[in-house]
């Protein structure tokens, strides 16, 4: 390897890493806010303009915060976890592009390395949990690895059914390919499934079973304080972005749908910024379901994966397959993955062939309330609402 080769692999490396961190840390105050909005409440507003500067502040106390170490923990395991989630997580970045020319490595068998690359995190999750010997962590890491390992082949499998319909495994051919139709036309299954399986490999709400505090004291992360425990969220942050990003790239067109005019410097320019209001609308939309959706619990969850995830995700391939060999019109495709889509939602909705009696928790508006249309358990005619 030559010096200038090394200079220019370092030099993009460091600015990767910056670009990540910013972009965490404009999440972490969008998430807020968009919490917030959902809740009704306003989020940061004090350090600096309405709270852009908060992210900044938690960053600073974490890393000064101190960090603890357990007496009975295996000291190498127990600090080399948070690398061994961090770094896949900033690897997968080497191959994916933010414009047509600004990408650290386009691979041509990119999707495949993302794949590869993507499983690694759990071995790090694993390791969080053993190394801090903590029986609650070892459980938190024994779930996230049940989990992770299960929702993989949902995701691998919808980025395969992309795959057949590029007939490449280049994220740039991917993006080009979409030119005019983007693939969300012709898969919303596909759509579908990444989506919910990508939710799933983050750990985010509604699957967020492997840390909940309510489930398992935080999770495999119980024992971490300070930068350590900082890393993992970072992580995370990072993965969520990404996802996002993929999301975009595989199915919304990337920067390439619409087209974007222009040529030169200001096209990738105006190429990068719409990819990246198209990646933060998934991200708020990651947020919005965090602030909509309750908690799975284990059972569900892992229900859901292996009895549906699983068996929709072959269904995918079929039906691409059997469009692609037979050179059936691409509508075929869309009208198919629409039906199943529909039966998929029909049986979530309504689990036909099943008599359990759900006793879940009804919502009722304030409004059904006071008109007396809806009598609250233990209330009256007269006292709609059973308050004394």
């Amino acid at each position: 390897m030559s010096l200038q080769l090394g200079i220019y692999l370092f030099l993009g490396a460091v600015g990767l890493f910056v670009f990540l961190s910013v972009m965490v840390l404009a999440q972490t105050w969008v998430e807020r806010k968009t919490l917030a909005r959902i809740q009704m409440r306003m989020g940061p507003m004090v350090v600096g303009f309405h709270g852009t500067l908060q992210p900044l502040a938690d960053a600073l106390k974490l890393v000064s915060k101190e960090d603890i170490l357990p007496a009975w923990a295996d000291k190498r395991v127990y600090w080399l976890a948070p690398l061994a989630v961090f770094i896949p997580a900033l690897l997968l970045w080497v191959t994916i592009p933010i414009s047509h020319d600004l990408v650290l490595s386009n691979l041509d068998l990119g999707l495949f390395y993302i794949i590869a690359i993507s499983v690694l995190s759990v071995m790090g999750l694993l390791m969080a949990g053993w190394g801090s010997a903590n029986k609650y962590a070892m459980l938190g890491g024994l779930r996230a690895a049940g989990q992770l390992i299960s929702y993989e082949i949902p995701f691998i499998m919808a980025i395969l059914g992309v795959a057949m319909l590029a007939q490449s495994l280049n994220l740039r051919d991917i993006v080009a390919g979409q030119t005019y139709v983007a693939n969300v036309l012709l898969q919303p299954l596909g759509l579908f499934l990444f989506l919910t399986a990508g939710l799933a490999e983050l750990g985010r709400t509604p699957f967020d079973i492997h840390h909940a505090e309510s489930e398992v004291v935080g999770g495999p992360f119980i024992e971490y304080s300070g930068a350590h425990w900082a890393v993992f969220f970072l992580a995370e942050y990072i993965n969520t972005f990404t996802i996002a990003a993929l999301i975009v790239l595989l199915f919304l067109g990337g920067w390439n749908w619409p087209t974007i005019p222009f040529d030169g410097g200001l096209h990738s320019a105006l190429s990068a910024l719409w990819f990246l209001v198209k990646t933060y609308a998934v991200i708020i939309g990651f947020f919005w379901i965090r602030g909509t959706y309750p908690r799975l619990r284990i059972d569900q969850l892992m229900s859901f994966g292996w009895k549906m995830l699983v068996p929709l995700s072959f269904i995918n391939i079929v039906i691409t397959a059997v469009v692609l060999f037979y050179g059936l019109p691409l509508w075929t495709l869309t009208a198919m993955s629409l039906v199943v889509l529909g039966g998929t939602f029909y049986i979530i909705v309504k689990n036909p062939g099943t008599k359990l009696e759900r006793h879940t928790v009804k919502v009722y508006s304030a409004t059904s309330i006071r008109s007396g249309s809806v009598i609250m358990p233990g209330a009256s005619a007269g006292n709609p609402s059973g308050a004394d």
